[in-house]
This record gives structure tokens, sequence and C-alpha cells, in this order.
């Protein structure tokens, strides 16, 4: 058991039907539909090799696509298919999630097999709206039809879909309270790695936050701060902007129209309060960088304010940060430092995650474009750990409940 939870060493697995839950909702090419990136898919593996090794009876579900703007929207075949030629193991699919067809299909499972429903997604109750609209708690959605069709026909059920664990649906919080229930292997080191950030870490603890989406970065920086989590934060990009007019410095019309477009200027007052209380602790750039007809050009701080957008960290910044990540023993990126996109302003980004792998700190970075960040630079083997989720680890450092982690710990108490 792991803070509350139980994990694949609490059960005997063998001839154990599993209702497997994983996220691997993947962006997919609008024409063929096929998964353009299958990096979620990948990290659920890990969990799915072991079930089958130990003879269990798999049975996955998965969400695939956002059902409010309709993007991304398409069936679970091609899951299955990529899972198989991964694992080398045949992956049975079918058109169907608790309909008589699925229901007969799990029954037919022999000890190892694995079959995959179709997206739980075209089920009303797992749809959003449902969700947002009607908020009922886990014991009624645990009435829901998708768990009362699927629920009897399993011994166990299991989630591993860290990305989603501040959702509320039936097939996330519903199986908990009709099934003993247990985290997957990505789960356990999803929730490991962030606890080793958030509950002990060894320090200096640095946190490097930037990115276009500033919300994030300010949820994780107020809770982070407050509970003594992180040592220095390490403000880069539009948060640093952000905070900089907050402090009542002059950036320049075109970095404060940037600001104002994005409907940001709310968090202005927000950094006023946070640098009230935590400004020894927050360090903001120096110097900045932006392009200029594809040149990269660079402006001091006494310099401003600048004609240009200021769009990424200047040569004296990037060096400072560098080595104040040099001296870390725990070190958290999210977001990149600038655009990284353009060749005139990746610098920041790039010698960042560079002093990041090189670093003998325990590092750990999350988010999409972080990802691709690293990706890009190729430091993806120097990072200790990378996080699948989004929106779910925002919620996690920020000290939020989340409805998946609350129903497995209710789960583990009430089959114990």
């Amino acid at each position: 058991m792991l803070n509350g939870m139980y994990t694949l060493d609490d059960f005997q697995l063998e001839g154990k039907t599993v209702l497997c839950r994983f996220d691997m909702n993947s962006p997919l090419d609008p024409q063929t539909k096929e998964p353009r990136d299958i990096t979620r898919i990948e990290h659920s593996l890990p969990t799915i090799k072991e079930l089958a090794e130990k003879g269990a009876k798999l049975v996955i579900l998965i969400h695939q696509g956002g059902d409010l703007e309709y993007q991304n929207y398409g069936s679970t075949k091609p899951h299955a298919r990529i899972i198989s030629e991964r694992i080398g193991k045949p992956v049975k699919y079918i058109d169907d999630v608790c309909g008589p067809a699925a229901c007969e299909k799990i029954k037919g499972l022999k000890n190892g097999q694995i079959l995959m429903l179709e997206n739980v997604r075209f089920m009303g109750e797992e749809l959003t709206l449902f969700e947002n609209k009607l908020k009922l708690p886990p014991q009624e959605q645990s009435r829901t039809l998708v768990v009362r069709r699927l629920a009897p026909l399993a011994d166990l059920y299991l989630c591993d879909a860290f990305a989603a664990v501040h959702r509320s649906q039936p097939t996330l919080v519903g199986m908990e309270e009709v099934l003993p229930s247990i985290m997957g292997r990505l789960m356990e080191r999803e929730v490991s790695a962030l606890n080793r950030v958030l509950g002990e870490p060894e320090r200096p603890s640095v946190f490097i936050l930037g990115g276009a989406k500033i919300q994030d970065a300010f949820m994780i920086m107020d809770a982070v701060l407050e509970n003594g989590s992180a040592d220095m934060i390490l403000a880069t990009g539009l948060v640093a902007n952000v905070m900089l007019v907050a402090k009542g410095v002059k950036l320049g019309q075109a970095s404060e129209d940037v600001i104002r477009k994005k409907n940001l200027w709310e968090f202005v007052d927000q950094s006023q309060n946070i640098l009230q209380k935590y400004g020894n602790r927050i360090m903001l750039p120096v110097d900045f960088a932006y392009s200029e007809n594809g040149a990269r050009k660079e402006v001091y701080f006494d310099q401003l304010p600048a004609e240009n957008a200021l769009t990424d960290l200047g040569s004296k910044t990037i060096a400072q940060f560098s080595e104040i990540i040099k001296a870390a023993k725990t070190i958290f990126f999210n977001g990149p430092s600038g655009m990284f996109e353009d060749a005139a302003t990746e610098n920041g980004t790039k010698e960042i995650l560079e002093a990041i792998a090189k670093s003998n700190g325990f590092s750990i970075v999350g988010g999409g474009d972080s990802i691709a960040a690293i990706n890009k630079y190729g430091v993806k083997d120097q990072i200790d750990y990378i996080s699948t989720g989004g929106g779910a680890l925002i919620r996690f450092l920020s000290g939020e409940e989340l409805p998946v982690i609350t129903a497995l710990k209710r789960s583990a108490q009430k089959y114990n």
C-alpha cells in the first residue's frame, strides 16, 4: 500500500478479471483518426504487461477526445492495435462499452488476455456536461449504467489514469465504491515522485515556472511557497513579465499589450500579494531577449521600457538561474522560459533545461510544452521524472483534493 492506496503488489492477480481505467487520450490525425503522439499509451504499457504476465484478465477502459469542443474525438480501436504492437501480444477490441456484446466478451476472457472497450465518452454518463452539471457524488456514480453493467463482471478495479485524477466520472470514481480498487504503476510513480517534491524535498528545492498557461504557474506558486515545498521560485516567460508589472516595472507597450490581450491582468493583482508575502523567495529576470527580423536582441533591466515584446530570458539571467539550478537538490520545471519555437528566443528554455539535465538534484518536468521542449533539446533521458499530468499535475501540487485519489483511498479502507 502507498499513501493509503492499494498497489499491484497487494493482490494475487492470476485469474482475476480487472477493469483497468487508463488515460491514453492522444492528439489524433484529423484525416486518419490515428494517434499522432502515443506518449500516454506508452506510459500505460508497464501496468498492462505486468497484469497480463501475472495471468489477469484485462478489460481496458479509456476516453479519447474532448466531448465539449469535439476535438480528437474518436474510437479506441487504434489504441488497441498500438498496444498490441508494443507489447507483442494480441489485444482484442469491441465496438461497445457496456452493452450485451461487451459483457459477453468480458465473460469469455481467459487468463492473460486483454480486451479494449470502446471510448467511454460515447456514454452519456461519461460526458463532461454530465460531470459539470450534475456533480454526482461517487456513491451515486456507482449506480450509473456503465458501473452497474461492468462492475459485477470484475474482481478488481485498477486506475492508472493519473492525468484524469482531477475528474469525477463513473469510470474514474464510481467503480471504487463497489470493487476493491488499486492504482497502477504509472499512478504509483506519479504519486511517489510528486510527494518527493511536496512532502520533504531535499533542499534547496527550486521551482522554475513559466509557460503560456500562467494560471497553472500561479496555482502552484502560491501553494508551494505557503507550504514550504519550494525554497526558491525562478519566474520566467509571461509569469515573470506579469510579476514585474506588479512591481511597477515598465516593460514597454508591446509586452504589456500581450498581457492585456491574453486577459491576464488579474494576475498582476495576485502577483502583488504573492510578492508582498514571499518576495525574497522569488527571483525575477534582470535582462531579456526578443526577436527582431529573426535576430536575437537583448535588453538590460535599466534599459526598459523596450519597444519590442520581451519573449525570452537574457544571457545574464540565464547564467544566474543556471547557477541556482546547479546547487539545487530538488528541481521542478513547468513551462518554457520563452518562445522556444523561435530560434532567436529559445536560449532561455534550452539552457535552463540543459542546466537541469546536468544537475545532481532530483528533477521533475511537467506540462505538454515542457515535454515538447525536453524532446527538442535531447535531454529527456537526463530528467529524473516526466509527469504525464496536465491539469491533474497542477492540482496535485496546489494541494487540491483529487476525486480519484480520494476514491482509491476510500476503497482501500472499505475493502481492507
